[in-house]
């Protein structure tokens, strides 16, 4: 596997963490705890993009 194909899957397997925590959020009763997952699937997203930026793959 070239580290490009490397990049790629570790910003895939990013962005479906951060779908996951999406969806959990949805389902999250407690408005603090769906603010908090909320944020990290966000967080996630943006180091996926951050990282696709800096090896010049796009991410989505």
């Amino acid at each position: 596997m070239s580290v490009a194909d490397e990049f790629r899957a570790r910003a895939q397997q990013m962005r479906e963490k951060a779908d996951q925590l999406e969806q959990a959020a949805e389902r999250a009763s407690d408005p603090a705890e769906r603010r908090r997952l909320h944020d990290k699937a966000r967080r996630l997203q943006e180091q996926s993009r951050s990282q696709g930026d800096s090896t010049g793959i796009d991410p989505m």
